[in-house]
């Protein structure tokens, strides 16, 4: 569980990068895996303003993984039962 601590020194550290400013936003991933490719959109993270290097508050980029896990087994799932690829 995140701290209100560690949500103050992701917000008072300068990108790794660039030095730019980071802000918290709703950010999109996209994955690939086994020729699947999915996309999880809107999940917060901070990034930098300037070059868009995106970080993870504690714990939120082992909720994405999972989810990211989660879809593609679904995926996997659906190909093995012969439906056809979504585009």
């Amino acid at each position: 569980m995140r701290t209100e601590n560690d949500i103050k020194k992701l917000r008072g550290r300068p990108c790794s990068d660039c030095g730019g400013a980071v802000q918290r936003k709703a950010v999109t991933q996209e994955f690939e895996r086994e020729g699947i490719k999915i996309t999880i959109s809107d999940f917060d993270a901070w990034a930098c303003i300037n070059c868009g290097e995106i970080y993870f508050e504690p714990g939120s980029a082992d909720k994405l993984v999972e989810e990211a896990n989660r879809l593609f087994a679904l995926e996997k799932q659906r190909r093995s039962k012969g439906c056809p690829q979504e585009s």
